[in-house]
């Protein structure tokens, strides 16, 4: 009923001002449902003013719904603002308040910055009693509190921690099966900065047989980082029980932490792997020839123990990612390996049943790596492999790996060494140390939010990628389970950057909406430049939805061109993207994408450049005077047509 809103003021505004307690609460409660009900109307600075006098109030509940309600009606200018009286007078009224009211006080508290030193040690010391709190949420509310406001003092912060302990180990062992996961996840937050901190207590940490695999997943987790000398027996021995579980994921993540610990106890923890492979089940095979190869990678001197235990396993796995992993030790170490050559061959024989890309691809980086060091024995299957993958494979990624060896090969056995070849383990872990120590800054601004839980770090580590995004005092970023964040900047241009958000996938109308909209931005704010991109990254972000890219003009060319590609299952899509000088442009629309289809039957790349429009596709001989050499190469590798000649 919108007419009742004009109403609703003057007997809420009276409530305020009742005698009794609980009409107060409710009148609170009421000015910020008023405020919703008008979210456009002018904030009414006497109600505020109300408010804020009401944080005075004796009644605690009163106190606590006033902020509340503050944070509701002020979150367009920042929300309630704590200045130095208001948070004293929270800090003295803590006591007073219920767990859950001492937690939410405990948040808005984070907005304050105290004037000296001397007022900072004195807010500690009132908060001190609570770091050890019954309650785990009032307990890890005040711990990230500590954190905040000793940020300067590295000392006073690893106190906090180690009196929060208990604490969060009391959460770890809950009845509730969610607040257990929260507290394993911010014990794994914790030992960032502290990896000894709960050394002594890793008996907590093993797995209940009734547990849900997230919350083992956790556990496993934290038992690796937990490993010393002392323990390391105990902990083998009970991850060792966790490989034989009835679930797969399971049983290989306990592989995997097998394998993790092994990089600093080879010995123990190759005894285990080498007893689980005479179960001959299929999915520990594959995390067991997994784990060898990422053991020989990272450990150099356990190289000779692996090849061995590889050569005796009789079976191979069956899964992809196990298949890639066993060929990958093939093809580094086949000549510690005396049947590798044999292994090999029963892989090239039934490449025509095989199915996944990535194994063919493995297969042929192995198998030129294998004829490198035993030629006699590889000669004959390497060329079989080579011709079958040119002439017979549909797979354009198979196809261009087996073309890009074929031609090294013609250049001489010498030149593919240097580029075919490479360290055959990490040179960077060649000397094992511990765990860096993070600084406990690094994470702190996440703790108690819904970071540690969604499985990301604040700092995005990646193989590939490694973005840190530091928050800064008076904004808090909370990361949201499931999302990510890539920034991909080129190496000649440090200004500029592509920022990339990982999300759900768009509909053609919106990616078009989306793409107008940036477009229209870009020529407003930028005058629609040539783009400063270098063709690695552009290529790269093209990747990220499927797009591969054949060729680039240089950037300082006009006009520019960029031919890409992408294709589903019946059909090849070729696209020419042409950015014209917008000076020398009389249309607005200086963007041009030509595109043809074909359908995907027998070598048609050919067909579909003879037939594309002569004003698009102009004549071979004249590309060579709009790309040089190392483009022309890599235009014709990428289209895959032997017979078209490309100047």
């Amino acid at each position: 009923m919108p007419g009742m809103t004009e109403y609703i003021e003057q007997p809420i505004v009276a409530g305020l001002r009742d005698k009794a307690s609980y009409v107060r609460r409710v009148a609170v409660l009421g000015c910020a449902k008023m405020h919703s009900l008008q979210p456009n109307t002018e904030i009414d600075g006497s109600i505020v003013n109300e408010l804020y006098a009401l944080l005075r109030d004796p009644d605690p509940v009163v106190v606590v719904n006033c902020l509340r309600a503050l944070e509701e009606i002020l979150k367009d200018e920042g929300g309630v603002v704590i200045n130095k009286p208001i948070a004293h007078h929270l800090l003295n009224r803590m006591k007073d308040l219920d767990s859950w009211a001492q937690s939410e006080v405990l948040t808005f508290l984070l907005r304050y910055r105290p004037r000296s030193d001397d007022e900072l040690f004195d807010i500690l010391s009132l908060l001190d009693t609570f770091l050890q709190s019954a309650h785990a949420h009032v307990a890890v509310a005040t711990l990230r509190l500590f954190l905040h406001l000793a940020s300067a003092h590295p000392a006073v912060q690893a106190d906090a921690l180690l009196r929060t302990s208990a604490p969060l180990l009391a959460t770890c062992g809950a009845g509730s099966r969610e607040l257990r996961f929260a507290g394993l996840c911010h014990v794994q937050q914790v030992m960032r900065s502290q990896p000894g901190l709960f050394g002594t207590h890793y008996k907590r940490f093993f797995c209940g047989y009734s547990e849900p695999s997230y919350i083992k997943f956790r556990k496993m987790e934290i038992l690796v980082e937990l490993v010393n000398d002392e323990n390391v027996a105990l902990v083998l021995e009970e991850l060792r029980s966790y490989c034989t579980d009835v679930s797969p994921e399971l049983a290989q993540a306990a592989i995997a932490a097998i394998g993790h610990i092994a990089r600093t106890y080879s010995e123990k923890c190759l005894d285990i792997l080498t007893g689980l492979l005479a179960l001959k089940q299929d999915h520990i095979m594959s995390a067991v020839i997994q784990t060898f190869r990422d053991l020989a990678w990272f450990c150099p001197q356990s190289i000779a123990a692996v090849c061995q235990t590889v050569e005796a396993c009789v079976d191979s796995p069956q899964d992809s990612e196990g298949k890639q992993a066993l060929l990958w030790l093939l093809g580094e170490h086949g000549e510690q390996i005396s049947s590798a050559p044999y292994v090999m061959e029963g892989y090239i024989d039934g490449l025509k049943t095989e199915l996944s890309s990535a194994v063919k691809m493995e297969l042929l980086t192995a198998t030129v790596k294998m004829f490198l060091c035993r030629p006699a024995e590889t000669q004959d299957m390497l060329g079989r492999l080579l011709h079958y993958c040119i002439e017979e494979e549909s797979d354009m990624c198979v196809r261009d790996r087996a073309l890009l060896y074929y031609r090294l090969l013609q250049r001489g056995v010498e030149e593919t060494r240097k580029v075919v070849t490479g360290p055959k383990s990490d040179p960077s872990m060649s000397v094992l140390t511990g765990r860096q120590e993070e600084p406990i800054s690094q994470w702190s601004s996440t703790f108690n939010t819904l970071g540690p839980l969604s499985g990301h770090n604040v700092c995005l580590q990646t193989v590939c990628i490694s973005a840190v995004d530091q928050p800064s005092d008076s904004a808090e970023k909370e990361l949201l389970p499931g999302s990510k964040e890539v920034t991909l900047s080129s190496p000649n241009d440090t200004e500029e950057e592509i920022s990339l958000s990982l999300g759900p996938s768009l509909s053609h109308e919106a990616f078009e909406k989306m793409w107008l909209d940036l477009e229209t931005l870009h020529r407003q704010t930028l005058g629609f430049p040539r783009p400063k991109t270098s063709p690695d990254t552009l290529q790269a972000a093209l990747q990220l939805v499927k797009i591969q890219t054949l060729a680039f003009t240089p950037g300082d060319t006009v006009p520019w061109k960029a031919y890409i590609y992408t294709r589903s299952t019946e059909t090849l899509i070729l696209a020419e993207l042409l950015q014209e000088d917008p000076q020398s442009s009389s249309s607005d629309e200086t963007l041009v994408v030509s595109v043809k289809q074909q359908p995907v039957l027998g070598d048609i790349q050919k067909k579909v450049w003879d037939e594309m429009p002569s004003e698009k596709n102009p004549p071979p001989s004249s590309w060579s005077s709009r790309f040089d050499q190392g483009l022309r190469l890599h235009a014709e590798r990428r289209i895959g047509v032997t017979d078209l000649d490309l100047g």
